[in-house]
């Protein structure tokens, strides 16, 4: 857990029967009953631009905000736009280009952009509100993993990378074509298909990195696991790049976050460190998926999602422990 989030929990306590998913567990929205058989999913997420186009940005900035629904398997309803931009630049063409973006998928996801709210920021930053709706007994959380459960991750690492290296012009043309691919790509089709394959547990993967929210979700689940790293889908170019020294700060901050709680495997390195730790932006599902369930779910998600893969195991120990195996 950062030091942010041990900081803040404490200060948010709740206590009503309607709350059916609060900040307690980390989770990656709130969820509130209104009906017995009806709850809001309710999550807001907003950053600074990950790449040069404000088109794009603005379009990953919404695929983002929208993946914490569906990781909840939840439905979007609809969002809310928050903006940070400077008045300076009004008149640049580069906000309405940011806002445009975020439409497009906003479009593309079915969900209503009903308004918003802006202010006067000398740094960009994009994201939304989104309220999705669920059947308070379908609700995917990050409590329920057990032994013997296989690990899919949806899509690949190396985001936090690469957008490292583009703000200093080392990544190449094609390994920012691959990211923002990846970025941009909404986790529609696989929030969908957990909740028809009857899966309970799943998480995206964000800011923490892969280790961070994988972490977070078998220490709330009282379990461990283990990871075997060259199972895990990674962006071609981002092992290269990290080794020129292209990593974020948020990754190294997860990096220390994780002293204590993940085992690696003997002679590792550091790359391996990085790559499972990098901060992502809009990153994939990571499913907990019953072994009867894996190859079926599998194939379905493969069409929608190529890259993904079984990456590892759910497994008996102390809670919250990961190991990385080879």
């Amino acid at each position: 857990m950062s030091e942010l989030a041990q900081v803040l929990r404490p200060l948010l306590p709740v206590d009503s029967p309607e709350a059916l998913v609060d900040a307690a567990t980390r989770d990656d929205a709130a969820v509130y009953r209104i009906a017995e058989d009806r709850a809001l999913v309710v999550t807001v997420d907003f950053f600074t631009p990950v790449v040069d186009d404000p088109l794009v940005f603005g379009r990953i900035g919404a695929s983002n905000a929208l993946s914490d629904i569906y990781a909840m398997g939840a439905r979007p309803l609809f969002a809310l736009n928050i903006v940070g931009f400077p008045r300076k630049l009004l008149g640049s063409g580069a906000l309405e280009e940011i806002i445009r973006g975020g439409a497009e998928i906003a479009a593309e996801a079915g969900v209503l952009i009903l308004g918003g709210h802006s202010i006067d920021d000398p740094e960009p930053k994009y994201g939304m509100v989104v309220v999705g709706e669920v059947h308070p007994d379908r609700i995917i959380t990050n409590t329920g993993a057990e032994p013997g459960h296989d690990l899919i991750l949806t899509k690949p690492l190396g985001t936090g990378i690469i957008a490292t290296a583009i703000k200093s012009g080392a990544a190449s043309p094609v390994q920012i074509k691959a990211a923002v691919e990846s970025m941009s790509a909404l986790n529609r089709a696989g929030g969908e298909l957990i909740v028809d394959a009857g899966i309970r547990t799943a998480t995206d993967v964000t800011g923490y990195g892969l280790l961070g929210h994988l972490q977070n979700l078998v220490f709330q689940s009282g379990v461990s696991a283990t990871l075997s790293f060259q199972a895990v889908p990674i962006i071609p170019g981002a092992v290269e790049l990290a080794q020129r020294g292209n990593v974020p700060g948020g990754t190294r901050r997860n990096m220390q976050d994780l002293e204590g709680t993940v085992r690696f495997f003997p002679d590792a390195g550091e790359i391996p460190r990085i790559l499972l730790s990098d901060a992502q932006t809009s990153g994939g599902l990571l499913i907990v998926s019953p072994p009867e369930k894996t190859e079926g779910l599998l194939a379905l998600l493969r069409h929608e999602a190529p890259w993904a893969a079984v990456i590892g195991r759910i497994t008996e120990g102390s809670p919250g422990t990961v190991t990385i195996e080879p």
